[in-house]
C-alpha cells in the first residue's frame, strides 16, 4: 500500500529516554543540531484515539543537513502514540518513531490518508499549526505525521536549519529556543 500524501518529507523522529544525552550524541557523532528544546509541550486542541488526555512530553528539534531530527521523551505513563510503539520505553534509550511530511492543504491530506484506510491516532493543534499522526507502522515501521505549513512555522524551521548550517563542530548541542 502506498502512502498517498502530497507533501514534502522533512522530519524523522525518535522516542528517547533522555533528550540531552541523545542530542549530544547526535551532535558529536553526526554533526546534527544544534537542538532547541520544547519542555512539557502542551497543545491547544488534542485528540488521542478519541480521548483528550495528553501525555506529558518534551521535544528537541534540530537539523542534520536538510532533515529535521526530532527527539521525544514522555515523562508519564499516559496512553500515547509513543507508548503505542514503546510501552516500556525505547530499548537502548532511543527508537525510531515517525516521519513527518509538510503539507500545504492539511484537510485534504488528512482526508486522503483516511480514505486510503490509515487510522489517525492523534490529531492536534498547537502553536498555530495543525498536525496529525497516522498509524502507518505496517508500511513505514512507524507513524506518519502530516504537518501544516503556516508561514510562521516555516520561518521557524528555516531559522533552525540556518542555525545548523552555521553550527560549529564541538559547539553546544542544545541552544535556547527563541
Amino acid at each position: 500500500m502506498d502512502l498517498p500524501v502530497d507533501g514534502t518529507l522533512f522530519q524523522e523522529a525518535y522516542f528517547v529516554d533522555d533528550l540531552e544525552r541523545v542530542a549530544q550524541a547526535w551532535s558529536s557523532s553526526f554533526g546534527a543540531g544544534p537542538f532547541v528544546v520544547a519542555p512539557h509541550h502542551r497543545c491547544d486542541r488534542f485528540d488521542y484515539r478519541g480521548s483528550d488526555t495528553e501525555a506529558d512530553v518534551s521535544y528537541a528539534f534540530g537539523y542534520l543537513d536538510d532533515v529535521m531530527i526530532q527527539f521525544i521523551v514522555q515523562h508519564d505513563d499516559a496512553p500515547s502514540i509513543y507508548r503505542d510503539m514503546y510501552p516500556d520505553g525505547p530499548a537502548d534509550g532511543a527508537g525510531f518513531h515517525h516521519i513527518g511530511i509538510l503539507v500545504s492543504d492539511f484537510e485534504a491530506e488528512f482526508e486522503r490518508l483516511e480514505a486510503a484506510g490509515f487510522v489517525c491516532a492523534t490529531r492536534l493543534y498547537a502553536d498555530g499549526v495543525d498536525a496529525a499522526y497516522f498509524d502507518t507502522r505496517h508500511v513505514t515501521g512507524g507513524f506518519t505525521e502530516i504537518h501544516g505549513t503556516p508561514a510562521h512555522i516555516v520561518a521557524t524551521f528555516d531559522r533552525w536549519r540556518e542555525s545548523h548550517r552555521r553550527h560549529v563542530p564541538g559547539g553546544p548541542a542544545i541552544v535556547p529556543r527563541n
